[in-house]
């Protein structure tokens, strides 16, 4: 389950101070929220995929309901609201791809647990849950136990940040976060790369089998029973950044519908996340299958994984 949004997105040469205003381009009007990015991400990889959302009865809406179907992802149950705008999100993109981002919810914050019991023959035929925090916690605990009762993997993206997401990770089975998530849930800074291994290490505890943080352009770090690995991202070009993180979860995702184990499918997620960030806007710039096939194949630049020699506990 997971959000629906409209990114409203202005490029700008800089991003804008506090009191600031900056002239920018055009502003584009683009289909969002972590739930359908990360949807419509493992959709374009080849995964069959359905998502659990809700959007307003209002044009924003109806072209997000269009633009999912285009993609190839189902939206299940009954996702119209008709009290509640489609959630938004305003953002500002500078020359080197940043971004700062406001979210109004919507419509997002009316999708209920009794929602997910009414889907449930959807979790019957499905093989991994991915679930944000982009919608009321709530409902993404009780998505998170019906996937346990029916078998599935989860994956719990647990962005944007939520101190309170630290009770849903007994029930997850991989966590992916960055570093401000990662604070979030720890309740102290993760800065240098020696902290974000602690990290790691320290919330793979919590989890059932596996951790991912990721560092941007520094790659990522996996925790599991192996230990924990840094695995470097490749050096590209950045034009937008927006929906890296949704690319490479959606990517996750979908390696693991197919049987990939936690490293493999962790590179796999480095590389459509690598090709994300060299285009504008959030779906449109999500690669598929093919795409991600042939950079593996031949990247800009050799990756490596490094094992870190680090040993994590709390598992049997």
């Amino acid at each position: 389950d997971g959000s629906i949004n409209t990114d409203l997105v202005v490029p700008a040469p800089m991003l804008p101070q506090a009191g600031e205003t900056v002239l920018g381009g055009d502003l584009q009007d683009i289909g969002g929220g972590k739930g359908a990015n990360q949807a419509v991400a493992a959709a374009r990889l080849g995964a069959r995929t359905a998502l659990l959302g809700r959007v307003g009865a209002d044009e924003f809406g109806k072209a997000r309901l269009q633009d999912l179907s285009s993609f190839g992802v189902t939206v299940s149950g009954d996702p119209i609201c008709p009290t509640l705008p489609t959630g938004a999100a305003l953002i500002v993109v500078d020359a080197a791809g940043d971004n700062v981002i406001a979210v109004a919810p919507g419509a997002n914050a009316a999708l209920k647990p009794s929602h997910v019991t009414a889907a449930v023959k959807q979790f019957q035929r499905s093989r991994v849950l991915v679930c944000q925090l982009e919608v009321p916690l709530d409902t993404v605990r009780a998505a998170l136990d019906q996937a346990r009762v029916h078998g599935l993997t989860t994956i719990l993206n647990a962005a944007p940040g939520n101190a309170e997401a630290a009770s849903l990770l007994g029930a997850t089975d991989v966590l992916v976060v960055n570093r401000a998530e990662a604070a979030s849930l720890l309740g102290h800074p993760v800065n240098a790369l020696a902290e974000a291994k602690a990290a790691a290490a320290e919330l793979y505890g919590r989890v059932r089998d596996g951790l991912i943080l990721t560092l941007g352009p520094e790659g990522s770090i996996l925790a599991s029973g192996d230990g924990v690995l840094h695995v470097p991202a490749w050096q590209v070009p950045t034009v937008d950044a927006t929906a890296a993180g949704d690319s490479f979860v959606g990517a996750l995702a979908a390696a693991f519908s197919r049987g990939d184990e936690l490293t493999t499918a962790a590179r796999y997620a480095t590389a459509a996340a690598a090709i994300t960030v060299g285009r504008f806007g959030a779906q449109p710039s999500l690669p598929t299958g093919e795409e991600v096939a042939g950079f593996l194949q031949s990247p800009p630049v050799a990756e490596s994984v490094e094992d870190c020699h680090d040993r994590v506990s709390g598992k049997s």
